[in-house]
């Protein structure tokens, strides 16, 4: 029997290497793409999304008391997105040592935990272009500390949270020794204790405390000006653009409608400018 030629094993290989490669290249391209949805359609085969939010305090996340069940400008972020994707909501407490870990291993589909974009966020995690809020860091301290300026921290010590944005900024440009607790509670009794001279957290947090706690009527935000507020952002996972656009509509729409407003008001929260400003930039273009 005539056995074939070198020349025709050779297009025959060529033929089916390249019918293979394509085949494989099809699938990698699909797994893409799926991996892209994969969230949004979890989200809406399980008629539920899972938001990893932060209670720490008022105005931004809480236990009532009474039921044990979760209140706050968080809580009423989240619930309100779970709505607007007409799913049901479950809530998971995160903490800023977490948090990050909680959303890439897939234990949250989204974060709402009082957590600002950075450079370094933005290099591994993914958000809607358009905030919900901007927010800073204030300084709390005993009010016989001395302590009248972020200049003030110099050589000193100072409580955060682990992961805290505020860090950087607070040991590089002031100077400060930082400490860095498990989450915002720990920072703040570390504080009570005389473990450092002042905290730095999220301003609402702190601005509420000091005005409505009469456990910290020795205590005072000496500073007005907020360490770097930056925008405050729905967080996902990289690569999962539906999710993103779904979400980005979301916010779009709490900012046109002025639901947002109204909810930061009712959590005793002052909107910033920013907010107002997105209010009134949405609210001019139709939906």
């Amino acid at each position: 029997m005539k056995q074939p030629s070198y020349r025709l094993w050779l297009r025959t290989f060529a033929r089916g290497t390249v019918i293979r490669t394509t085949l494989l290249l099809a699938v990698a391209l699909g797994a893409s793409a799926a991996h892209a949805d994969s969230t949004l359609d979890r989200i809406h085969e399980r008629h539920k999304i899972v938001v990893g939010v932060i209670l720490s305090g008022p105005p931004f996340g809480s236990l009532d008391p009474a039921t044990q069940k979760p209140l706050g400008f968080n809580v009423d972020l989240a619930e309100n997105l779970a709505k607007r994707l007409g799913v049901d909501i479950e809530m998971i407490p995160v903490q800023p040592s977490n948090r990050v870990q909680f959303l890439q291993q897939g234990k949250v589909d989204a974060l709402i935990a009082n957590m600002e974009v950075t450079e370094e966020r933005a290099q591994i995690l993914a958000y809607p272009p358009t905030p919900f809020e901007e927010i800073g860091g204030a300084l709390i301290t005993r009010k016989d500390s001395g302590i009248k300026s972020w200049n003030d921290l110099r050589g000193k010590a100072v409580c955060v949270s682990q992961g805290s944005n505020y860090t950087k900024p607070l040991a590089e440009q002031y100077g400060a020794q930082v400490k860095a607790f498990r989450g915002q509670p720990e920072s703040l009794l570390a504080l009570r204790g005389n473990n450092c001279v002042a905290a730095v957290h999220v301003a609402p947090t702190l601005r509420l405390l000091v005005a409505r706690n009469p456990d910290w009527k020795d205590y005072t935000i000496p500073v007005s000006s907020d360490l770097i507020p930056s925008p405050s952002v729905i967080w996902v996972r990289k690569g999962e653009t539906d999710t993103q656009n779904a979400f980005e509509k979301v916010v779009e729409d709490w900012h046109r409608s002025g639901w947002l407003i109204d909810t930061e008001r009712k959590n005793g929260m002052q909107p910033s400018q920013a907010v107002l400003d997105l209010h009134a930039k949405f609210k001019a273009q139709p939906a």
